[in-house]
């Protein structure tokens, strides 16, 4: 019974003291903006919309669709053909067609592979240890740094 009375209890106080945290925030947000413009380390003399923390709008999905069909008609004529929908493909494919006989064989589509385990292998046994296993992971590449200025 006394468990059931502390859970009774414990929720109780799980909302009051819910309510009391909603009820501190600001109805305003034009309030809050110099404690969030010290908090970014915005001055008080940038324009409005940083100190409000202005997102520019979203564009729409026709924007979105009309600049997708831009990058897609390569020769700009206002209609995409089938050999500009495949380009990128065509690209991927010579750089596997080694022999450029318009045909990828197995040993041109494996020659990479082949290559990085051939480099892998250092004592040429035809298999791999963990270690040598190892080295043929993906290299990470750094994140680039983040600007940090203010204006």
């Amino acid at each position: 019974m006394l468990r059931i009375a502390t859970a009774a209890a414990a929720a109780v106080l799980l909302l009051a003291g819910f309510f009391v945290w909603k009820s501190r925030a600001s109805a305003d947000p034009a309030a809050a903006t110099p404690r969030l413009a010290a908090a970014v380390n915005v001055p008080e003399t940038a324009p409005a919309h940083r100190r409000r923390g202005f997102t520019p709008p979203a564009a729409s999905d026709a924007d979105k669709e009309a600049r997708r069909f831009t990058r897609a008609d390569k020769d700009k004529d206002g209609k995409i053909e089938l050999g500009e929908m495949l380009l990128g493909r065509r690209k991927g494919f010579d750089k596997l067609d080694a022999n450029h006989d318009g045909v990828l064989s197995f040993e041109e589509y494996t020659a990479k592979t082949r290559q990085k385990f051939a480099e892998a292998d250092e004592d040429h046994t035809g298999w791999l240890s963990p270690t040598e296993y190892a080295e043929t992971a993906p290299r990470k590449k750094p994140h680039a740094a983040r600007c940090a200025c203010a204006a």
